[in-house]
């Protein structure tokens, strides 16, 4: 998978001193959906809205078709012909994937009724399960919503892998991997971070649906 991260460094040559751990959450990453697990996402502004968006990308088709598997399309079918074949042929394929930063209903209910910096990290408590990614984006590294929620999900087993700016951070020090594009000012910050979750997609993408169906 290496030609994606290549190409995004010859796109973004900035980037070059993020390759190893682009690699090394790519791994973690592959390691974890092989196993049947998910991703737990969450940031705060900006970093909110790209965690809805890394779960777009995940979840539906990205650059690739991903028709159902075989098996899953035959199931289907069996249970209901009409229903099943309508099914196979439009489902796609997808890589679990939840954002922290919607359900409106739970987030207003426990910020009003405990500590609204620990929303995130209660989510990571009753969806998080050993074994499972939580990826929590913060251009400062230091938000405490998120690191509440990196120290939860490494607590009950779940890899940690951040994505920051370049200055040295807390959730640096309790990531599994920490990817720390070369820009300090937020907007900076995150103009990179999005190159690198789509390169990250598309590499996951490409190991479970370019050849496997």
């Amino acid at each position: 998978m290496n030609h994606h991260i290549n190409t995004l460094v010859e796109r973004y040559p900035s980037l070059a001193v993020c390759k190893a751990s682009i690699q090394t959450a790519y791994d973690t990453m592959k390691q974890a959906y092989t196993e049947g697990r998910k991703l737990l996402v969450c940031g705060n502004g900006g970093s909110a809205a790209d965690s809805e968006h890394i779960v777009g990308e995940l979840m539906k088709e990205f650059k690739l078709k991903r028709e159902v598997y075989k098996n899953q399309a035959e199931a289907m079918k069996q249970i209901d012909p009409e229903l099943g074949d309508i099914l196979a042929k439009h489902l796609q394929g997808a890589l679990p994937a939840i954002a922290l930063t919607g359900h409106s209903s739970l987030t207003t209910a426990f910020m009003n009724d405990s500590n609204p910096e620990l929303i995130f990290a209660q989510q990571v408590n009753g969806y998080g399960k050993a074994g499972d990614i939580f990826l929590g984006i913060s251009t400062s590294g230091n938000s405490r919503n998120v690191l509440f929620a990196a120290v939860a999900a490494k607590a009950k087993g779940l890899k940690v892998i951040g994505l920051t700016g370049q200055k040295p951070c807390k959730l640096a020090q309790l990531a599994d991997v920490c990817i720390q594009v070369p820009e300090t000012e937020t907007y900076k910050i995150q103009e990179l971070h999005l190159p690198v979750y789509h390169c990250l997609c598309m590499m996951l993408e490409e190991y479970f649906y370019g050849t496997k169906q």
